[in-house]
């Protein structure tokens, strides 16, 4: 009895911490602290950034916007470092419609393996995700949070399916359970599926897991792309 007791107690801490007041409030320091952090580092990595594409002739600005699905459905515009050619939207279309293979890759897994799309200063931000870090920007303004779903297109809304309506109740995140349990390569149902499993399963103890193996991820760099 008592040791049924304990178990019910470990419980009910473990439940304050995966809902409430008390998961919101520590999620939300944790988001502030990260968030200025982050942000501090992009003015050396913006200039390293810079100056990695002006030494490759590449003039172009760096900073890429998309717009994004947010938390409750709500567009969203993320911010990040550019490692793509220009017209990258416009470039994957006539790939599409020029090769079968590449349509039936972006398909299933919304994106390419070997993207030629890529520039040489991309692919090397990519591996190491500072590609990401502008970010923190959506952090800071609340927009996104450090641990969540990876923020989806919305043309991707019609493919995500039933999953939709569970994964727009988090609030996405700059990294998140997809990330660190197959990233580039998982296809897009099990992304939906591994997101849908965290908003589901969301606690403070899950986030900062993340958060660790995302940073040793990045440190190997395994499975970015």
């Amino acid at each position: 009895m008592r040791e049924e007791n304990m178990l019910e107690a470990a419980d009910k801490d473990k439940s304050l911490y995966s809902s409430g007041v008390l998961y919101l409030t520590i999620k939300f320091f944790i988001d502030i602290i990260g968030a200025v952090f982050g942000t501090l580092l992009l003015i050396p990595i913006t200039i390293f950034v810079k100056l990695s594409y002006i030494l490759t002739g590449d003039f172009t600005s760096i900073f890429f916007t998309q717009i994004r699905v947010g938390k409750n459905g709500r567009a969203i515009k993320i911010y990040k470092y550019r490692s793509m050619v220009k017209n990258a939207d416009q470039v994957l279309e006539k790939m599409m419609n020029e090769d079968p293979d590449i349509y039936w890759e972006y398909k299933r897994y919304k994106k390419l393996h070997n993207d030629p799309r890529i520039t040489k200063v991309g692919r090397f931000i990519r591996s190491t995700s500072i590609d990401e870090f502008p970010q923190f920007l959506n952090v800071l303004i609340g927009e996104m949070s450090l641990v969540g779903p990876r923020p989806y297109l919305p043309k991707e809304i019609k493919d995500m399916g039933e999953y939709y309506n569970t994964i727009v109740t988090c609030k996405p995140g700059i990294t998140g359970y997809w990330q660190v349990n197959g990233r580039s390569g998982t296809d897009f149902i099990k992304r939906l599926v591994l997101d849908e499993y965290y908003c589901h399963n969301k606690n403070t103890f899950l986030d900062i897991k993340i958060l660790i193996k995302t940073v040793v991820k990045v440190f190997i760099k395994d499975g970015a792309q």
